[in-house]
């Protein structure tokens, strides 16, 4: 398998070589070599495995939308009266249209 370097970086692989720019140069691969992998002194290095996500990411992407937690929110009737008074405001200025 080849590497298609550029800038360090393995743009393309292939079982033959192309033509390329000059700023491009091929070099031997091994048969798991995929785009992302860099080239240091001389040597095809995978990437880093993927860190596990962790729980405040997890949960940021499973939580309702933060306009649909709010909406709710707003409706559930727990908002201060001073809350309540700027939601109206905000509402009223800005009719969902029909």
């Amino acid at each position: 398998m080849k590497a298609l370097i550029l800038d360090n970086q393995v743009v393309d692989v292939s079982q033959t070589e192309f033509p390329v720019a000059p700023d491009m140069s091929w070099i031997e691969a091994p048969d798991n070599c995929t785009l992302g992998w860099t080239l240091v002194d001389g040597v095809l290095t995978a990437p880093p495995e993927p860190k596990p996500k962790t729980y405040d990411i997890l949960r940021e992407k499973a939580y309702p939308k933060i306009g649909d937690q709010l909406d709710d929110l707003y409706h559930a009737g727990v908002f201060s009266a001073d809350m309540i008074a700027k939601l109206n405001k905000v509402k009223s200025d800005n009719p969902k249209p029909e």
